[in-house]
């Protein structure tokens, strides 16, 4: 993705005006976002980023700022690249 920040900037933008925001402002508490632009924020990213945001991921403070919302897009691509230990787990199995 070029440029993460800018696309989430975008998607805010339709909802309101962002140009003055900076990027560890508390997008609640500035009254910017409500319960709706949540779930469409997380649709957002879930098909902008490949990524799927987890029930364990749904807390307020991983959305609560565009930096927040950065980090949580690092750590969800981050771990789709590891590699998971099913396929050494198996592999052991087997070799026995």
């Amino acid at each position: 993705m070029e440029n993460p920040r800018q696309h989430i900037m975008a998607f805010l933008g339709r909802f309101f005006r962002c140009e003055t925001l900076n990027g560890d402002d508390d997008i609640f508490a500035a009254g910017f976002v409500n319960s709706l632009v949540i779930v469409q924020l997380i649709g957002f990213l879930e098909t902008t980023f490949s990524i799927t945001i987890e029930d364990e991921d749904l807390e307020l403070p991983n959305f609560r700022s565009v930096n927040r919302i950065l980090a949580l897009i690092e750590k969800k691509t981050a771990a789709k690249s590891q590699p998971n230990d099913y396929g050494k787990i198996a592999s052991a199995v087997d070799a026995n």
